[in-house]
This record gives structure tokens, sequence and C-alpha cells, in this order.
């Protein structure tokens, strides 16, 4: 053991008793309801994954549901959580767990690491608090706790590191109450250890145990590198719209099947910021609007997004391509059945054209 962490393990059981936020998979730890609930809060918050969490439970309440989900309708649920492919490596374990499990996961960690998708700190929270199992979930709360308690300056993006702490925790967890125990340590991690900015020491159960806390060193710990600087691409987005007979239909285009957001659907657009006088080029006969710019961070490149309106008249033929994966969908089903990455969040508000800004336009016009 490199630290001897037993002795807060009363005080984090005893505090976890009294503070443990409300949950659904926790008043209900049925093994399927963890695993969905891990997948969802890897980087998002808990507020944020109440809703989608109940929502999908609904569509797909049980692994032969997902497994035999259709691939639109998984997407449009996870609609605003991102990655993706998080959702679709979910589907292809729980065509595994049918398979080969009867639609159950096993109650077995190293089988559970085997699925897709699923990681030693998943298939350690699923073993543990649906099973019962003691076995350690380590994520990053859990790593900037113990390494604040211990004031260890280690480096916790490193795999080792990461190995050595499993161990650890392996080492002093309650045979009797492992899920409650790696929860406790997550729990405060997410409330109290915080990440940013200055921890809730004062509300801490073990801040007599901390050495960072009576070192002063806990805005110091955890350890990272320094983040690689992302690369910057400029992209043109057009939302190409018109309206027939009453129904108003938009263009979307179908991204390739491998590399970033693989197998989406989005909204049209090139490589670099096109003038207004460019793109009426590409569009002679449409009515150009330009759109409030926008960005996405993803955790490589940022995009930095110029944003166009382009509303065809009725007589003028939409640019579809099935060939290409360029598709019109009518509002309506982009909204039911069509997850649009959020990305383009700064643009799938313009699809409709009901936005405060167009509602002032059509006012003053």
């Amino acid at each position: 053991m490199t630290y001897d962490y037993s002795e807060i393990v009363p005080y984090l059981l005893h505090w976890y008793e009294r503070n443990a936020r409300i949950l659904r998979w926790r008043e209900e730890p049925k093994p399927y309801y963890v695993w969905v609930s891990e997948i969802m809060l890897q980087q998002t918050r808990v507020e944020a994954v109440k809703g989608y969490f109940d929502r999908f439970l609904a569509e797909l309440p049980d692994i032969k549901a997902l497994a035999e989900a259709e691939e639109e309708k998984l997407l449009k649920l996870w609609e605003g959580l991102g990655y993706y492919n998080r959702v679709r490596n979910m589907q292809k374990a729980a065509k595994l767990v049918v398979e080969q499990y009867g639609g159950e996961l096993p109650a077995d960690y190293e089988a559970l690491k085997k699925l897709p998708g699923i990681g030693s700190y998943t298939a350690g929270a699923i073993a543990s608090i649906a099973f019962g199992i003691p076995e350690p979930s380590v994520d990053g709360n859990v790593l900037r706790v113990l390494k604040r308690i211990s004031a260890s300056f280690d480096d916790i993006t490193k795999e080792k590191v990461k190995k050595e702490l499993e161990e650890d925790v392996r080492q002093i967890m309650p045979k009797n109450r492992p899920g409650d125990f790696n929860q406790s340590l997550m729990e405060l991690g997410a409330t109290v250890c915080l990440p940013n900015g200055k921890p809730l020491c004062d509300q801490c159960p073990v801040m007599h145990l901390c050495k960072a806390f009576h070192q002063g060193v806990e805005l110091q710990i955890p350890v990272k590198p320094p983040k690689k600087a992302r690369k910057l691409e400029e992209r043109t987005v057009f939302v190409i719209k018109q309206e027939c007979n009453d129904t108003l239909e938009i263009v979307l285009h179908k991204r390739p099947d491998t590399g970033l957001l693989s197998g989406m659907w989005e909204l049209p657009n090139v490589e670099g910021h096109l003038t207004e006088r460019e793109i009426s080029v590409r569009f002679p006969e449409a009515e150009i609007r330009r759109l409030p710019d926008g960005k996405h961070i993803f955790s490589h490149v940022e995009w930095r997004l110029w944003c166009y309106e382009i509303k065809l008249a009725e007589a003028i033929a939409l640019p579809v391509n099935t060939e290409q994966g360029t598709k019109s969908f009518t509002l309506q089903e982009i909204k039911e059945q069509i997850s649009i990455p959020s990305a383009f969040d700064c643009c799938k508000k313009y699809m409709d054209g009901t936005t405060e800004e167009q509602k002032k336009s059509r006012k003053k016009s």
C-alpha cells in the first residue's frame, strides 16, 4: 500500500449516510440502472443527468430493449449528453449481454470489464453498488480526494498511479458496504472536495486526516500535465430551409462512419469562413442571412463557426443527394427522431425561425 487510507473509512461512511443525494439509481441500484447512470455521468453533472436517465429508462427499460433499439432512437435519447460512442458501446455491450448472459449483467468484475465501453471504473461501480462485490471504482473525483488526503503530487493521468490507487482502495474497502464506500468517495469529490476553485474543507468529514489541508497545498493537488493547445478549425455552417405547403423542411448531412461525430446527422458545413458574397454564388436564388457566430470545443479541436440561414423559395429544388449523404427532413421529424450534435447548437435554434431575434426582426418588417 502506497499510503494507509484505512482511517478515513468510518468517517466517510458516516458522512455518506447523512449527506448522500437522493438519486433514482441509488434508491433502486439495479445493475442496469447503475450502468446507465455511470455512463451518463461521465463528464456530465448529476442534475443534468436526472432527466436524461428517466427518459432513457422510460423508452429502454431493460438491457434487451437497449440491445434492440434503432440507432436513430438511441442517439435521439442521448442527444445533449455528447460523446455518442458511449451509447453506441452500451448497445454493443447490451447485445453481448443478451447473447452470453441472458440479458442480465454478470455479477463478475472481470467479466464486466470485457464488455465494450466498460473499464475498471464502471465495472467497479456496477460490481460494488449493484452486486456488493468489493472492487474499487476510481474516477477523477476519487483520484482527487485521495491524492489530497495523502498530499501526493503524483501525476494522476498516469495509468500506473491509478492502478496503485485502485489497489489501495481495494485493501481498505469494507466488505459489507463496498458500494456505499465507493459512492462516499465519489460524493465527497463531487460536492465537497471540488475540482475547480477552493474545496469546501470546512464541510469535509476527513479534514482532520487530510495532509494537503494541513500543509495548505489542497489547491495544488491533483497534479496533471499541462493540456496541449487545441487545434483551431474555421467552418461555415448552413441552415438550409424551405417551406412547402406549410411544411418546413431542413437539409441535413450524414457524417462518415469513422472520425469525429461519426455517423451523426449534421447541418451542412464546409471548411473555412465564407463571406456572404461567396455564399450567394453557392445559392444564387436563395434568401441569405448571416446568423450569430458560434464555437464548439471538443477535447482536441475547437470549431469557430460562421453561420448562415439559407431560405429557398418553393420553386427551387432542395440541394439533396442521398449518395453523398445529404437529405431533407421536416422540422417535426428532426425534433422527434433525429439527433444533431451539440456542436451545432448555435445554429440549431434557427431551424424553425422562431428565436427571439427572428421574432423581433419580423415585427420590425
